[in-house]
């Protein structure tokens, strides 16, 4: 006997991308966005509108007329696309422009007294308008470094025990901390310095780092609660049941159960905390106000930080005075970029 062999067709069907577009519809709107960015650039060197801003809105303006242009030979539905796709573009392009705009003024003004002396010197012998080579910003940075720590001291256990109490206890006053707490979140700066400076500074006669602390503790702590209460609720409750099946009490299950789940978490809560207090200005001119040399005891009188350091630079309005306020503002903005990036790799870390 002969065995029969029965051929099969196995191909497998592959997937179709009809919202792909072809090689000459990228061509053309490629050709399409350079012709718009180089019109831009023309329009802005032939008139009055002032540098990236400007050429951010009239690219916009310049992208919807040249799709105007061609919509007029497609359809409806494809005309509808094509002008929603260049207002997106166009927009996200004008809100983003001016923030970069931000940043390379920083970066580029604040260069120019970027130099070792000034994470290590003082202004103690050093007056505003001396070359950039003399004196620096290390008490300032020492003093922010202390300040925003001791708050992160004060803020990490109210925050996460706030936390834990709306999410895991839930008892009668569950109400009353959550509006608190989404009260604080709206409260001015200067309220809090205000509020530091007639119950701590009055009464102890004096500036100090501590006060400052205390004022940046303030606005702190709404962020830490919030952030961590909702961090708290992504933990499962199949955990938590486990965890009382086994005997365990609520407060072992909170502590050895939930908040080790969410250790992550938690820990980018205390780095958005701090991030949103460290560039904080108005509280501190109530409360820890200036200094210009370094200053370790927390009670030791006043103490710089590097918002004051700025603000005390720029309202003396030298040439080199400005430029030792843009330099600490390009470190303090490279703090608080250091902070979000550290919080943003500690929460994609851990996927528990």
């Amino acid at each position: 006997m002969s065995a029969v062999v029965i051929e099969t067709n196995t191909a497998v069907p592959q997937p179709t991308t009809p919202w792909k577009q072809t090689r000459r519809n990228q061509i053309v709107s490629a050709s399409t966005v350079a012709a718009s960015v180089v019109i831009a650039v023309v329009i802005v060197l032939l008139t009055g509108l002032a540098g990236v801003d400007g050429w951010a809105l009239t690219f916009l303006i310049v992208s919807l007329l040249v799709t105007a242009a061609r919509a007029f030979k497609v359809d409806a539905k494809v005309r509808k696309e094509m002008f929603v796709s260049v207002a997106i573009f166009g927009t996200a392009a004008l809100a983003f422009t001016p923030w970069m705009s931000i940043f390379a003024s920083v970066v580029m003004k604040g260069a120019r007294g970027f130099q070792p002396n000034f994470f290590v010197g003082d202004m103690r012998t050093t007056i505003p308008d001396d070359e950039l080579n003399l004196g620096g910003a290390g008490h300032a940075i020492v003093g922010s470094i202390m300040m925003v720590l001791n708050a992160t001291i004060i803020t990490l256990p109210l925050g996460i025990l706030s936390g834990v109490y709306l999410t895991e206890v839930r008892g009668r006053l569950t109400f009353l901390v959550r509006f608190v707490v989404q009260s604080m979140s709206g409260v001015p700066s200067i309220v809090a310095g205000l509020f530091i400076y007639v119950t701590f500074v009055n009464y102890t006669n004096s500036f100090s780092g501590l006060a400052g602390s205390f004022a940046l503790a303030i606005l702190m702590l709404p962020t830490v609660a919030r952030t961590a209460e909702e961090v708290l609720k992504l933990v499962p409750d199949d955990l938590r049941s486990a965890s009382y099946a086994l005997g365990a009490r609520q407060w072992r299950t909170s502590l050895l159960v939930v908040l080790p789940t969410v250790r992550s978490g938690l820990t980018t809560a205390a780095i958005l905390g701090v991030a949103r207090v460290i560039g904080e200005t108005a509280p501190l001119l109530l409360t820890s106000l200036s200094s210009n040399s370094y200053v370790f005891n927390p009670l030791g009188g006043p103490i710089s930080s590097l918002p004051t350091y700025v603000f005390g630079l720029l309202q003396i309005g030298t040439e080199n005075a400005t430029n030792r306020a843009w330099t600490g503002a390009l470190v303090l903005m490279l703090l608080v970029f250091a902070l979000f990036t550290t919080a943003r790799f500690i929460g994609g870390k851990d996927r528990r």
